[in-house]
């Protein structure tokens, strides 16, 4: 490939183009009216405008995206994470236009995006799932059926669901009925259908995900495993590789199921299968995530691997850089940081301008961001200003470089919840690394009464 699109915006094009650039393969870059100003506009070689600032005048305009691919004639598409990264109909589009889409088939995207049916197709893979409903609920009588039969407390969940939207715990068999109609018409407003299953709540879970690779050759490997269980309205704050209060037994089972599931559906470029792990550490597939993941520089620092080089080259129908499983090591610990621009006690995002963004330097630092000091944090989009990864021998080695890192941040303008993660990485809980997706409420309770 010689030019590619990137139908995304940010840090993930900024980290796009960084690879693109080093590879001597051209970028073009589509931005709205928001983000005229972005780093990314900045970076590629040729910016084009597509619409207003709601992601659903620019972003998801796929007509748009497409009139500027074919214009400059690009060879492929990269579509980031988030937006449209995971729309089968947006993968199919672009390839019948004749240009490589850079992530899985269509298909293989419309399958997994439904949660009823990967579960289905992983429990025929004989990958483990949590117990639930053998496919969607549609009356409040069938989930109250299986919702007695799997015992409470149960997850209601969209099928079409994902970043932690259309799921909600239900205490009881009062809760269930409350949410269900909620849920189901939440569901057909963000996800485009209403249905819904039900899992079983697994109780001080953990949330650890394992990043796989595959190539058109049938050559499929993992890149290891990352914790994800530091978490605030189901969605991550904190990723770190490896995961900390894990045997290596279990590890080497959730590769293993990890290369069951991505066999399963003939899976090609960078995949996530995520898993919910047991106090007793029983682990359960949860979804697999069909692109690029926002903490990929996780599996990036503790492997020395490109996963974005690694994609194109996939894309271009080569094959993995390194095929055979033992060709691949991980070493030293990694932890990503996501800074947003949010009230550390509310969450409430805190749009504003960027007067003051200054990152502290050190070995073993590095700073994905999205934005530049005078940019705007709109409220069009996620607040996340970067994330942060430090990169240790250990993990406490990585724990202390960052605290000595965040010390040196200085961001003024908009509210952070960098303070929040100097009080995180000082907690005994956290520095044990026994916690589970409870562990951030928990937190928050004993320190904020």
């Amino acid at each position: 490939m010689q030019k590619i699109l990137i139908a995304n915006r940010g840090e993930i094009a900024s980290r796009i183009i960084k690879t693109c650039k080093q590879l001597n393969i051209q970028t073009v870059a589509v931005y709205s009216d928001a983000d005229q100003d972005m780093p990314f506009v900045k970076d590629a070689d040729v910016a084009y405008r597509i619409g207003e600032s709601q992601v659903n005048r620019s972003y998801l305009v796929v007509d748009n995206i497409l009139e500027v691919a074919k214009k400059e004639k690009v060879d492929g598409i990269h579509p980031g994470y988030g937006l449209l990264s995971e729309n089968a109909d947006f993968a199919r589009r672009v390839t019948e236009e004749g240009i490589i889409f850079i992530g899985p088939a269509h298909d293989i995207i419309d399958k997994m995006g439904d949660k009823v049916e990967a579960r289905k197709v992983m429990q025929e893979a004989s990958v483990p799932v949590v117990p639930g409903s053998a496919g969607g609920v549609e009356t409040i009588d069938a989930a109250k059926a299986v919702a007695l039969e799997i015992g409470y407390p149960v997850m209601l969940k969209a099928s079409g669901g994902g970043g932690g939207i259309g799921m909600i715990r239900c205490e009881n068999e009062q809760a269930l009925v409350q949410s269900f109609d909620s849920t189901k018409n939440r569901a057909k407003a963000y996800f485009g259908k209403e249905e819904v299953f039900l899992e079983k709540c697994i109780e001080n879970g953990r949330h650890v995900e394992v990043q796989i690779f595959g190539d058109h050759q049938g050559n499929l490997v993992h890149l290891y495993e990352r914790n994800c269980s530091v978490q605030r309205r189901n969605q991550k704050v904190i990723e770190e590789s490896p995961s900390p209060a894990l045997s290596q037994e279990t590890k080497e089972k959730m590769y293993a199921s990890a290369i069951q599931a991505g066999k399963a559906v003939g899976y090609t470029n960078a995949g996530t299968v995520e898993f919910i792990v047991d106090e007793d550490e029983n682990f359960y597939f949860l979804e697999m995530n069909t692109r690029l993941q926002v903490e990929h520089p996780v599996t990036e620092s503790v492997t020395g691997l490109d996963l974005v080089k690694w994609q194109l080259l996939v894309a271009e129908g080569k094959p993995l850089p390194l095929c055979k499983q033992e060709e691949i090591q991980n070493n030293g610990h990694a932890i990503e940081f996501r800074v947003y621009a949010e009230d550390p006690k509310t969450f409430y995002p805190s749009p504003g301008q960027l007067t003051t963004l200054q990152w502290a330097e050190g070995d073993g630092i590095r700073i994905d961001s999205g934005y530049e000091e005078g940019n705007k944090v709109t409220p069009f989009y996620d607040p996340m200003i970067s994330k942060c990864i430090i990169m240790g021998n250990d993990r406490s080695d990585a724990l202390n470089k960052a605290k000595i890192f965040f010390d040196g941040v200085k961001i003024e303008g908009v509210k952070t919840n960098v303070s929040l993660f100097k009080d995180i990485i000082e907690d005994k809980g956290f520095i044990e690394g026994s916690y589970t997706t409870k562990w951030l409420q928990d937190f928050l309770t004993a320190n904020r009464t």
